[in-house]
């Protein structure tokens, strides 16, 4: 069982990450590649990624790569720095910077349990072009595995973001914490997380918690293993029936009459506004600028379909009820 214990300042300091964690869905996706799934909702996906591995010629980055995300127990705290939450190329950037003390315990946690590539060694050394050679292994499978498939990814987290929104209105920070997953539990101050690995007690210590969203993460939470490290807590999604290409998937006959009417993009923000949506979220959602974004959010609002409302530096968006009418007749 995991133990997160929250002071009155951690509840203040919780909150959930703003979008899909590419890094982290990167490291937690190489975990399910190794073994055959029972998961029908990813069976396809793997065969198809591991198909597209065996063609790549840089054999020793990816043998690094797996050697350091094993698909049990432990894996680097390294490998899914904080920085990550403002986007793969941030993430990989803090990698690259990761301090030797870090890489060598880390490390030496992960060859306990068997051996690593030689690579791993000049890995611990913390020398650069080591470094930025595993940054780069993991942009190009981050491209091969998730690229495609992104859009899906995003949808399932969004999703997922406007559930623990409800939550929080309706049972506040003790009902969000609580609706991560079945079985969790608050007790004075205290999140209780049964099935995890291992006994362990996490004091927060007034910094708050990250709570990660992620598609590829599997049914039980994990949290990084260095208390000192500021505290995440990535937890499994709905994965809102599978992957499949971006794109691959048609659109029902509604929404296919509502995109002629509207053009496909204002019905996508439409559809992306259902649940409430800000003009940063509409902009990665739709692949689109956030000026056009606020653009098309503007002549929907001007025809009475969306009401803006400012909350500081953001503008939320949702539905009026003409909008919603007309999103779902």
């Amino acid at each position: 069982m995991l133990k997160i214990h929250f002071s009155g300042e951690d509840i203040l300091r919780t909150r959930v990450a703003p979008a899909a964690d590419p890094v982290w869905e990167v490291v937690l996706s190489l975990h399910l590649l190794p073994e055959r799934t029972r998961d029908p909702l990813l069976a396809g996906w793997r065969r198809e990624v591991l198909r597209d591995l065996r063609r790549q010629e840089d054999a020793d980055g990816l043998r690094l790569l797996f050697a350091l995300s094993p698909p049990r127990g432990y894996f680097p705290d390294f490998l899914t720095p904080y920085e990550s939450a403002g986007g793969f190329d941030a993430g990989m950037e803090a990698l690259r910077r990761t301090p030797v003390g870090l890489l060598r315990r880390d490390l030496s946690l992960l060859a306990g349990g068997g051996r690593l590539p030689a690579a791993a060694s000049a890995l611990a050394r913390g020398e650069p072009d080591v470094l930025d050679h595993l940054a780069t292994t993991m942009g190009r499978y981050r491209e091969l595995a998730l690229g495609p498939y992104w859009g899906r990814v995003e949808a399932a987290v969004e999703s997922d973001r406007a559930r623990r929104a409800r939550a929080v209105l309706d049972g506040g920070i003790q009902g969000l914490l609580t609706s991560l997953l079945p079985g969790v539990r608050w007790e004075s101050g205290v999140l209780e997380i049964p099935n995890y690995p291992r006994n362990r007690e996490l004091h927060l210590q007034g910094r708050g918690l990250l709570l990660v969203p992620s598609f590829f993460c599997a049914d039980t939470p994990v949290a990084l293993l260095d208390p000192k490290l500021p505290p995440v807590l990535v937890y499994p999604v709905d994965r809102l029936g599978g992957l499949a290409p971006d794109g691959a998937a048609a659109s029902d006959a509604g929404r296919e009459a509502l995109a002629a009417l509207l053009g496909r993009t204002r019905a996508a923000v439409l559809a992306a506004a259902e649940d409430g949506c800000t003009t940063g979220e509409l902009a990665r959602r739709l692949r689109v600028s956030p000026a056009a974004a606020s653009q098309h959010a503007s002549v929907l609002r001007t025809a009475g379909l969306l009401v803006s409302r400012r909350d500081r530096n953001t503008v939320l968006h949702t539905l009026t009820p003409r909008g919603r009418t007309l999103l779902n007749p």
